[in-house]
């Protein structure tokens, strides 16, 4: 899932089967969302060059927030020209990684964590269709009603003087 952090609101989702790893979705996510792209950021299972790539692609000037592994290692250009990803393996090096996650301002990320959570608990964690194609309907109706349910509780705030 992809959420919007000013609204809430999950402007992508998609559905795979287990064989499919979560970076292999970082294009198909991209592709759902329109507009530019201020920041995306993701959990360690994103981590790696073909994210970076594929969301430079998408919008050049988007800032990526995936913390590298632990066996991570720089790029070749690093001297020269290097990679956001690269900037965060040596402010992980130099720092630690709880720096690096307020300087990022990575607990962010937990907006889509919350998304998740609030998906599961109300339309439940399980498909009941049989078919990959009828349970990726099954979660994008489920994803739907959720927004609509988030778009009709938020508080319309009106200043009186």
């Amino acid at each position: 899932m992809a959420v919007d952090a000013a609204s809430n609101t999950i402007v992508a989702a998609t559905l795979t089967t287990t064989s499919d790893g979560d970076a292999s979705q970082v294009g198909p996510l991209l592709a759902q969302t329109y507009g530019a792209i201020d920041t995306v950021m993701a959990d360690g299972a994103y981590d790696g060059e073909p994210s970076y790539q594929t969301i430079a692609a998408r919008d050049a000037g988007a800032r990526v927030v995936i913390p590298p592994r632990a066996t991570a290692v720089l790029s070749d250009a690093t001297e020269t020209a290097p990679t956001q990803r690269d900037r965060h393996i040596q402010t992980i090096a130099e720092h630690g990684r709880l720096a690096w996650q307020r300087q990022t301002d990575y607990g962010k990320r937990a907006k889509a964590e919350t998304a998740m959570g609030r998906y599961k608990r109300i339309l439940g964690d399980q498909l009941r269709a049989r078919t990959l194609l009828g349970q990726q309907a099954e979660a994008a109706t489920g994803v739907t009603i959720l927004n609509r349910m988030i778009d009709q509780t938020r508080p319309n705030s009106v200043r009186t003087a």
